[in-house]
């Protein structure tokens, strides 16, 4: 059998198409008398629309068509998580546009240029009515309303059924309402579809070219909006420029590509510009009412959290993730006996809330590793040592944690210590000490932080496929999607280790539901232990069927067919015997079969990865700018496949993480205005602003998958936010700050040493709005998995 290539730092072998320009995205593809798609827009937050008048638009050059509400003939493309039938969007608006940038009416035209102008000549009667944005107060009781009908802007919640007080028997209480902020998905690619009738000659009715993290999902809902025949649509992905959560479902943009196509029967597309983008594309926010109760020991009493969750405009799936993810995933790595958990998801006139990387798991490890740090600063003791005297242990797996979580397994302990080495901590904290005596102008703020997320939870199972051809080459298909993560490497790097064939000769299928018969998509990190494994268990088969043959003709007992160091199947000890894959291919062609098979993969339960973090940055007590200087990562994602895959994930997350701690944040003004709909005002990051990172890794096998693996395409962005955040906390600690929200930008900088050198330092802490005294009572805990069903 060849050296195994799993383990080792294996190039990516989708980079050259990448690097040389040959990769197509939707906009690139070459489609034959192709019409534009421009949408006009609400300029309200809030507006009834009195009249629209096209007539104008219509008459422009190069315009073929332009339609409204009562043209298109969709009542409804995207409604949330639908737990209220009040609260629908259809593709393009009926009678009430809801948040800015809301979708009015489409103009169809030749070229581009002339339908974004022919949405100039639109002319809409726009009555204005009230608007909200922020979370506090669209919990208000005399709150503009969203949706009038529903009589307030709670679409949803619920509070635990018992009146227990987890801070019982506290000797020390800490608690803060945190915000996190709304933070763009903002993908180097924004929305794309482009919709094609017909494909393959006359045997689909539609091929839709689209920009999705999950195509499968995207052509079943089609299906259902439009009544199709599931056999005559395609849906097809080509490269795609990042999804991170944002690309998930039919958006009413992509319900309206596709209905204008069935109305006219020529192509269309329509590409999201970076200011669409940026006010429509899914985010995520909470608002965070949370305490924690220590005994003077230091160890955890109990935790209460009231969390109001941003559901946008129009129920979007962001705001469940409070009670999903958030809530699940609230006891984080600690021993915590006792969890009481409200959440109330509110309404507002914004844009639609979604999955932004990490999905709800950042905003739970957000809320506790402040409560820790600030637990820590009470009670005198390291915070690093606080969360080791806390910590669940290894004896202790597996573990149902209080929100209903079952933990597959963890040493959280280890990788703390390994972030600590890694940072030379104790001497971190003596130099943090000498600058502080000496009064420096820029401080040292050290922040740590642990934590442990869920991946491949709620999300069912995966399919993959293995054929060997008779030329030697072999074919992988997989239900995934990939948008940039190397799951062509990856995927191949199992089935040239399963087979002993050479990578170049392997094929990579995704995201054409014409080729590949089902798929769940790419989202919560769940692409290798669920996809891989099925190419694993299909490579496994394929290789059963390899030995059978080899046998027959080498007349040898297939327990002695192995794959030689050649990639050929020969009888062990037996170097000179062996067959090569394609002779075996041809065999089982020339007797009417194919050497293929075909795997559902489906785990026993999620897989919990983790980590800790500590980054340092450096804080200007004159101006308030935040530097970050180091960032140390130690991420558990149990065995690892490619450790050139898995550090480009850590990086990537780190610096989202980073930046939502430092600098994102897609702000509204007070009338529900977007006022940050462009990088000019969106607070992106680019190379320069971020350190380097030292990331590295323990590893801790799960028994939930063949591989062992676990996903690591969010753990960076989960502990880097609170660990950069509590730095910024710590460089300013000994003045007496106790809190600074995220984004951690210089004016709120500036504030809290102002305040703090004043004496008068801001308390994190104010009561939560009344509407967590009237939630219904939870029903059931959550189970495992129920957290990730985006």
């Amino acid at each position: 059998m060849p050296g195994s290539l799993l383990g080792n730092a294996v190039r990516r072998v989708e980079d050259p198409e990448l690097l040389v320009g040959d990769a197509r995205y939707v906009d690139d593809l070459p489609i034959d008398a192709l019409l534009h798609l421009s949408f006009v827009r609400s300029p309200y937050p809030h507006a009834k629309i009195v009249s629209i008048d096209v007539d104008a638009a219509r008459s422009m050059p190069g315009v073929v068509a332009v339609y409204t509400f009562a043209d298109l003939g969709v009542a409804s493309s995207a409604s949330g998580m639908g737990m209220n039938p009040k609260v629908q969007r259809a593709p393009l608006v009926e009678d009430e546009a809801r948040f800015a940038g809301d979708t009015v009416a489409v103009v169809v035209a030749e070229r581009l240029a002339q339908a974004v102008d022919a949405t100039e000549a639109v002319e809409v009667d726009y009555d204005v009515l009230p608007a909200v944005a922020d979370l506090d107060a669209a919990m208000a009781i005399d709150a503009p309303l969203v949706f009038a009908e529903l009589g307030s802007n709670l679409y949803t919640g619920s509070r635990e059924p018992s009146d227990e007080d987890p801070m019982a028997g506290a000797d020390v209480v800490v608690r803060g309402r945190f915000e996190n902020q709304r933070v763009a998905v903002a993908p180097m690619e924004g929305n794309a579809i482009a919709v094609v009738p017909g494909g393959i000659g006359d045997e689909f009715d539609l091929t839709v070219h689209v920009a999705t993290q999950m195509p499968h999902r995207l052509k079943d809902a089609a299906v259902a909006l439009f009544g199709l025949d599931p056999a005559r649509i395609r849906v097809v992905s080509p490269f795609v420029g990042g999804g991170f959560g944002g690309k998930t479902g039919l958006c009413a943009e992509f319900a309206t590509a596709i209905a204008v196509v069935r109305l006219l029967g020529r192509p269309v597309k329509w590409i999201e510009t970076r200011s669409e983008n940026l006010v429509g594309m899914d985010g995520r926010s909470q608002v965070q009412y949370v305490e924690m109760g220590f005994r003077s020991s230091g160890e955890i009493v109990g935790l209460r959290g009231r969390v109001i969750g941003d559901s946008g405009a129009y129920g979007g799936f962001g705001g469940f993730l409070a009670m999903g993810p958030t809530r699940n995933m609230a006891q984080g790595p600690y021993k915590i006996p006792k969890i009481r958990f409200d959440v109330a998801v509110a309404l507002t006139n914004t844009s639609m809330t979604g999955a932004f990387r990490g999905a709800g798991r950042p905003e739970a490890t957000a809320m506790l590793e402040r409560l820790m740090d600030m637990g820590a600063d009470d009670l005198g003791i390291d915070p690093a040592e606080l969360r080791r005297m806390n910590f669940l242990t290894p004896d202790q797996f597996p573990y149902t944690t209080v929100t209903g979580m079952l933990y597959d397994c963890g040493e959280y302990e280890r990788a703390l210590d390994a972030a600590l080495a890694a940072a030379d901590y104790a001497t971190l904290r003596k130099e943090q000490a000498v600058r502080r005596e000496r009064g420096d102008r820029l401080q040292l703020g050290i922040g740590v932080s642990s934590y442990v997320e869920i991946t491949a939870g709620g999300t069912g199972g995966e399919f993959g496929a293995v054929e060997v051809h008779p030329d030697g080459t072999a074919t992988i298909r997989v239900g995934t999607a990939g948008s940039g993560q190397g799951h062509a490497t990856s995927f191949s790097m199992i089935v040239a280790d399963r087979l002993g064939l050479p990578l170049e000769s392997i094929k990579f299928v995704q995201s054409d539901t014409a080729q590949v018969p089902r798929g769940g998509g790419t989202v919560g990190s769940r692409s290798l232990q669920l996809g891989g494994s099925a190419i694993s268990d299909a490579a496994k088969l394929v290789l059963d069927m390899g030995r059978e043959l080899a046998a027959e003709l080498l007349e040898a007992d297939p327990a002695d067919v192995v794959v030689n160091d050649e990639g050929s199947l020969g009888v062990v000890g037996v170097p000179a015997r062996a067959i090569p894959w394609s002779k075996l291919a041809a065999l089982s062609a020339e007797r009417g079969e194919t050497l293929a098979a075909g795997v559902d993969f489906t785990p026993p339960g999620a897989t919990f990865p983790f980590g800790s973090h500590v980054s340092l940055v450096e804080v200007d007590l004159d101006t308030g700018k935040v530097t970050p200087i180091r960032h140390i990562a130690v991420d558990d994602a149990g065995r690892i496949l490619n450790p050139l895959l898995v550090t480009g994930q850590q990086h990537g997350g780190i610096a989202q993480g980073m930046a939502q701690a430092l600098w994102e944040h897609l702000a509204y003004d007070e009338e529900a205005n977007p006022v940050t709909g462009t990088f000019a005002t969106y607070g992106i990051p680019s190379a320069a602003e971020v350190p380097s990172y030292e990331a590295s890794n323990t590893e801790t096998p799960t028994a939930y998958n063949p591989l062992g693996a676990k996903g690591i395409g969010e753990s960076g962005t989960i502990g880097a936010t609170p660990s950069v955040q509590n730095a910024v906390v710590d460089a300013l600690s000994y003045l007496g700050v106790r809190h600074v929200d995220m984004p951690c930008t210089p004016e709120r900088v500036w504030r809290a040493i102002v305040a703090a050198k004043s004496g008068a330092p801001e308390e994190p802490w104010r009561e939560p709005p009344a509407i967590f005294k009237t939630l219904p009572d939870r029903v059931e805990r959550a189970r495992p998995g129920d957290e990730e069903t985006h």
